[in-house]
């Protein structure tokens, strides 16, 4: 990402999405959920207010100019520092994005907002969305998630079943799962009631990689996230993680700059961002990469997480 985008991040490597451009349209950490497992930390702004985060114009600008440049990815995903359905006119911004260009368009949401039919209808003008569902009840709802005070889990599923009925894209559900916290045999069991009720193309797994924003939620291994896979069904798959050195000199030259970094000396993720002018998904990307291969470790001080190298 150039130092004059505001609004596009990347393209990324997504563990899910191949190499992803994202689209940012709501301010840092403005989001509907306070998540204890968010990668970006605490939401500062909880909220379900939908507005116009960030001017439309603009962004469609920027991501005009990002194609004439000869930009390539193989999703253009609204995704980024909170919950982009916020965003009261993210069905203009897919509108507009497919005039521009033939890349397919994807919608990462919290599923929040999707009790609201207007935000039903947005979502439609994607080519994948991809909701997620971390519990099946209001009470381990609220511990995951801790939702605006407005928020109720089944009416999320409901709402989740009617978007699937007249969605014709790729549907992929997400569930996050923390050892302990929404694992027992009971709520496997009725998520997997929800997860018939919704009909997802895919549920995908998936666990803590990164710093959260709580401390003490570990990563939970491949083999137990494959046996609640083996329980919700046949179209349930564990998120494999996608590794940036596999892809593209952009990326490689954005990851070789990272731990160039690092060597130097201990940054936080906001360090990181404003050294090499990147958004902090993309740097946790990066980031992410290293831990996975030991290469670099965390420590927090002062309620700050410091990455260094091993």
């Amino acid at each position: 990402m150039s130092d004059e985008m505001k609004y596009l991040f990347g393209p990324v490597p997504s563990r899910r999405l191949g190499f992803s451009l994202g689209v940012d349209i709501i301010p840092f950490k403005v989001c509907s959920l306070d998540c204890i497992y968010c990668q970006l930390g605490r939401t500062t702004e909880k909220t379900t207010q939908r507005k116009e985060y960030v001017p439309v114009a603009a962004v469609i600008e920027e991501l005009k100019d990002w194609v004439q440049k000869g930009g390539k990815a193989d999703y253009i995903t609204l995704s980024g520092s909170g919950e982009p359905t916020l965003n009261s006119r993210f069905g203009d911004i897919i509108d507009e994005i497919k005039k521009i260009t033939d890349i397919p368009v994807a919608v990462i949401t919290n599923s929040t907002l999707l009790t609201d039919e207007a935000v039903r209808n947005a979502c439609l003008k994607a080519d994948l969305v991809v909701p997620s569902l971390d519990a099946a009840d209001q009470e381990i709802f609220e511990k995951i998630n801790r939702p605006a005070s407005d928020i109720n889990i089944e009416e999320i599923t409901e709402a989740l079943r009617l978007f699937r009925q007249q969605f014709k894209g790729k549907f992929w559900l997400e569930i996050f799962f923390i050892e302990s916290v929404n694992t027992s045999d009971e709520h496997i069991a009725q998520l997997k009631k929800a997860v018939d009720i919704i009909k997802p193309d895919k549920i995908q797994l998936n666990t803590a990689v990164r710093p959260t924003a709580e401390k003490g939620i570990n990563p939970m291994t491949y083999e137990t996230l494959k046996a609640i896979a083996d329980k919700l069904g046949d179209n349930a798959e564990v998120v494999a993680s996608f590794s940036p050195s596999e892809r593209g000199e952009h990326t490689q030259n954005r990851t070789d700059a990272v731990l160039s970094i690092l060597k130097r000396r201990p940054c936080s993720l906001q360090d990181n961002c404003q050294s090499l002018a990147i958004h902090p998904n993309e740097a946790l990307k990066y980031i992410g990469h290293f831990q996975q291969s030991k290469q670099i470790s965390s420590e927090e001080k002062n309620g700050v997480i410091f990455y260094k190298v091993n």
